[in-house]
This record gives structure tokens, C-alpha cells and sequence, in this order.
């Protein structure tokens, strides 16, 4: 019996050493960061002269996706601060930036292939459309 524990914790030692070594010789993560605009093609109608224009739109109602470079799984979901920016932590790789809502038409936005190097940051923005039309979903280009 002791000896059977002895390999079972010599085979958890191994695998503890395996996974540190591992992530030791990972790339270190790149980062994400852009802005996202919001707009509305609908025009803006005032009921009365102290309703304004426009409003401020609630970034926290179109979270970015980051998803992978097929476009298939959901990697990071990011919401813009206040003021419309975003970051995030990725590893190196290839992915595509989209927003949630647009396959099902909500918003508009074309969706955004972007690479992410180690210990670099790229630069991606991301502007939206709120006109709502059926048809608004967006393919990716060269689909």
C-alpha cells in the first residue's frame, strides 16, 4: 500500500513540475485595446426643446467579443469603460473582434480580424450602428 501511494504522489509531483515548466515556457500575453463608437442612423426627434439630441449610449449594453480566428468559440467578452475604451489580456494568436448583438441583427458592425504578438499591444476599434434594420448583420469580410 505504501508503495502504491508513493507512486501516486511521485506521479502528481510529475505532473505539478510538467504544468509549471509549461507555463514557464509560454509566450507572455499581448493586449487588446480600441474605442468603441456607437451611433444611431435613425434620426434623433425631440419631443421638446429640452430633450437632447443625442444620448449618451450605455457601453455596457454592447460588450465586445473576441472570438477565434475561425470565428467559432467566444475567447474574451471586454465592456467599455464610460468613455468608450476597452483592454484585455490575450496570448499571442489570431482572432476576430465582433460585438454582441449583431448576428441577430441588433447592431451593426463589421467584424475585425486582428493578430495579438507577445508583449505588444494592438489597436482595434470597433464602431456600431444602432439602425436596427433586419438585415444589419454583417458578414465577415471574404466569407
Amino acid at each position: 500500500m505504501y508503495r502504491s501511494l508513493e507512486h501516486l504522489i511521485a506521479g502528481w509531483a510529475f505532473l505539478i513540475l510538467a504544468g509549471c515548466a509549461a507555463s514557464l515556457n509560454a509566450e507572455p500575453a499581448g493586449v487588446l485595446e480600441g474605442h468603441l463608437s456607437i451611433v444611431s442612423s435613425k434620426p434623433v426627434e425631440p419631443t421638446d426643446k429640452n430633450t437632447p439630441s443625442a444620448t449618451e449610449e450605455n457601453y455596457a449594453d454592447y460588450p465586445v467579443l473576441i472570438l477565434s480566428q475561425d470565428g467559432q468559440k467566444e475567447i474574451a467578452r471586454v465592456t467599455a469603460d464610460n468613455n468608450g475604451n476597452y483592454r484585455v489580456e490575450l496570448p499571442p494568436g489570431d482572432y476576430i473582434l465582433d460585438v454582441q448583438g449583431r448576428t441577430r441583427g441588433r447592431v451593426r458592425a463589421k467584424p475585425q480580424r486582428f493578430t495579438v504578438i507577445s508583449n505588444q499591444t494592438v489597436r482595434v476599434n470597433m464602431d456600431i450602428d444602432l439602425g436596427r434594420s433586419p438585415s444589419s448583420a454583417q458578414p465577415l469580410q471574404g466569407d
